[in-house]
């Protein structure tokens, strides 16, 4: 199998997130201080599986050892860089995380849930079981619930596939749909928000995206049956993305 390949059979399934009809559901502030609310599991979790990728994927213990290839460590290391360090419009370094956070809070949008979420963690409850505590809709549940079902499965190649496929190729897509009109119809109370999402589609579709397909590649190999673990698992990242989506509008909140 090879990447063109996995491209192809996730097809249709990309094609449904990217044409989504919550996109065109986001007619007021409050639509889209909802749907940030919401989101932003989507963006906590991503970095999670980020950092499950620098754990397989190179050494983070004392003393160093050599873990891994040369090639697979640069490649994470170097996306690890641009989501947890980059910079806001202002040139100050935070995570995509912490950017996402301003944003909300520049929108008004609630984050006392994802707070709560976190705070659980930091006091060492465990994630399935904070999840399932969770006062959230069952599509976001489960959409987290994947996320971590596939970092604890510490393979590799199925954690970068979820991560190539099911974020970075598709965040560029997915985000462009929502930046086209927001600052049209909301002038100057979402700079953070478009900022963000500009930023995801310039990193992500330029660099990112690239170097996540070239991790892919290498873990994968030659070996045929991680390339079909890979697209099974990308696959359902795609399905359950679809219905993190529909989660949203299942809640009425903008119907």
């Amino acid at each position: 199998m090879s990447i063109t390949r996995i491209q192809e059979i996730i097809a249709p399934a990309r094609e449904k997130v990217v044409a989504h009809p919550l996109y065109s559901e986001l007619q007021t502030l409050e639509d889209v201080r909802i749907f940030m609310q919401y989101h932003v599991y989507a963006v906590w979790d991503f970095m999670s599986l980020l950092k499950g990728l620098q754990q397989q994927l190179t050494c983070v213990n004392v003393p160093w050892i050599p873990k891994g290839n040369a090639a697979t460590r640069y490649l994470i290391n170097e996306i690890v860089t641009g989501e947890e360090s980059d910079v806001d419009a202002d040139g100050n370094r935070c995570s995509h995380f912490e950017l996402y956070e301003s944003a909300m809070v520049q929108a008004g949008a609630d984050t006392s849930a994802i707070r709560s979420l976190i705070q659980a963690a930091v006091s060492g409850t465990p994630i399935q079981e904070a999840i399932a505590a969770a006062a959230l809709p069952e599509g976001v549940k489960g959409f987290l619930k994947f996320t971590f079902d596939v970092i604890a499965s510490e393979k590799p190649h199925v954690m970068a596939a979820v991560f190539t496929f099911g974020r970075e190729d598709l965040i560029p897509d997915m985000f462009y749909a929502l930046v086209k009109d927001l600052d049209q119809k909301f002038p100057g109370k979402l700079t953070t928000f478009i900022y963000y999402l500009e930023r995801h589609i310039e990193v992500d579709g330029d660099h990112h995206s690239q170097l996540a397909m070239q991790m892919v590649q290498e873990l994968c190999g030659d070996d045929e049956n991680k390339w079909n673990e890979a697209a099974q698992y990308a696959q359902q990242s795609l399905v359950w993305r679809h219905q993190l989506w529909s989660a949203i509008l299942d809640e009425k909140v903008f119907l």
